[in-house]
């Protein structure tokens, strides 16, 4: 029997009948949670089929299934957690059902919480605001590579009360824009961004394996995350960064710490596709929204309809379906390459 399968069966109310039909039924625990009164008519029911298990509640509609072979999607987290199933056992699901589609055995590997270090920021590095406080008192005023990274922010329509960015007159950094990486409340890492559009390399990072971006600042209130790969895209939206477009184990098992739906945002080139893939297999959602061929992330999006809006068509455009999301995908025009544009390749 598969681990998905076993973990609903192991988690079902002990009050519960079967029918002729195959059909376990039991008072349905998502009713209330999706704006409905309490099911006290047992109208839950749970049916396996082909190796799978599908769950419906014929009082609220809710609906929520898994076959071999398929991701391990948000509704069935989510019918899990109503059923009273432990975070830490719904995460090693998750993780058992994206290894068996990748063809490797449960068994061979065991994922752990990453652990991350405390570590320095640029030498003289300090927050933006008290530079420009400190700069504002010396003779010679502001300087000008200090100048040129607030206008770097206002051209990316990014504001000193976003996060806690940095400066230092230090020659290798002077010309970046300093973002620092917090976990529980520690920097432990960076990114350092240059102002300069021609100048390589674009970001300087120190990075821990396994870090996501944002982590602290998901309020406990919210019910999505926004997922995206880089780390001044996830400040526009008050979202999480994996600093490039793969998710590895560790980071997975951090965001679904969160208990949220993650809603991933792919940037719009080749790369991104392997992303979306990804969060399939995760059974996440992925949103690709109708912005114009001249948009290549959220930073784009922002700049060009502003945050209010870019937020809204992300969320709007969520998708949870595997099949809508790679057709969504495969529609989508978006590598240009030698003056022709492409599609991403998608599985068929």
């Amino acid at each position: 029997m598969s681990v998905v399968v076993d973990t609903v069966l192991t988690y079902l109310p002990a009050k519960r009948k079967t029918t002729p039909s195959g059909w376990t039924s039991f008072n349905a625990p998502c009713c209330h949670h999706n704006g409905h009164t309490a099911d006290t008519r047992g109208r839950g029911g749970v049916i396996q089929n082909d190796g799978g298990i599908s769950y419906h509640c014929f009082n609220c509609g809710f609906k929520a299934s898994w076959q071999p072979g398929r991701p391990f999607s948000h509704k069935l987290r989510r019918l899990l957690q109503w059923l009273g199933t432990a975070d830490d056992v719904i995460n090693k699901v998750a993780l058992d059902v994206m290894r068996e589609n990748e063809g490797v055995e449960a068994q061979q590997r065991t994922v752990v919480l990453p652990t991350f270090n405390t570590v320095a920021l640029p030498e003289s590095a300090r927050k933006l605001q008290d530079w420009a406080d400190y700069c504002a008192l010396e003779p010679g005023g502001i300087d000008k590579n200090l100048i040129k990274i607030f206008e770097y922010m206002k051209e990316r329509d990014l504001y000193l009360d976003d996060t806690d960015y940095y400066w230092t007159p230090e020659l290798a950094y002077r010309d970046r824009l300093i973002v620092p990486f917090y976990y529980e409340k520690r920097i432990v890492g960076w990114t350092a961004r240059t102002v300069q559009e021609d100048k390589k390399p674009k970001y300087l990072t120190e990075a821990q394996p396994g870090f996501v971006y944002g982590l602290d600042e998901q309020r406990p209130n919210k019910v999505f995350c926004i997922l995206v790969e880089g780390q001044v895209d996830a400040i526009h939206v008050e979202g999480c960064a994996l600093g490039g477009s793969e998710i590895n184990e560790q980071q997975a098992l951090l965001l679904n710490r969160l208990q949220k739906q993650i809603i991933v945002v792919p940037d719009r080139d080749k790369a991104g596709s392997k992303l979306v893939e990804q969060a399939i297999e995760l059974g996440w959602s992925v949103s690709l929204p109708d912005w114009s061929q001249d948009i290549n992330d959220v930073g784009d999006a922002v700049s060009k309809y502003g945050r209010l809006y870019a937020l809204h068509s992300i969320v709007s455009a969520a998708e949870e379906s595997p099949l809508k999301i790679r057709l969504r995908a495969k529609k989508m025009v978006w590598l240009k390459k030698i003056g022709s544009w492409i599609c991403w390749p998608t599985k068929e």
